[in-house]
């Protein structure tokens, strides 16, 4: 079976392309794929090919080694994330109090907040 790494590939659209180890593009469609699992650009895979109306065609694919992820090779130490996480904490107790009573933080205060969220969510998204 032949192998390559995926070019690119669209989940909302439900395809993308192969370059075979040799160079060759291959379509890739979404029913191709193992239930349940996605694919990147870079993803290694192994495949069967089909010559359709259109080129060729993916058929069984099967994913080979995943891409080493930049985001998680850039992502804090657990410790370090953890004193970020329990300031935050102390963050939201006070900005919860604050609700309670009827106040919602100042508009430079909100922004803050919303900047420290997204980071942390980034960091545990990756």
């Amino acid at each position: 079976m032949p192998t390559g790494k995926v070019r690119f590939y669209d989940d909302e659209k439900g395809f993308g392309f192969i370059t075979t180890d040799d160079g060759q593009d291959v379509f890739l469609h979404a029913t191709s794929l193992p239930a349940g699992s996605t694919v990147k650009a870079g993803t290694r895979v192994e495949f069967g090919v089909a010559d359709g109306k259109r080129g060729l065609q993916a058929l069984s694919v099967r994913v080979l080694e995943a891409p080493v992820s930049l985001a998680k090779t850039k992502r804090k130490p657990a410790d370090d994330m953890a004193v970020i996480v329990e300031d935050l904490v102390k963050l939201l107790d006070g900005i919860g109090g604050d609700l309670r009573r009827g106040r919602y933080p100042s508009s430079s205060h909100g922004r803050k907040i919303a900047a420290v969220l997204r980071n942390v969510a980034e960091d545990f998204d990756a």
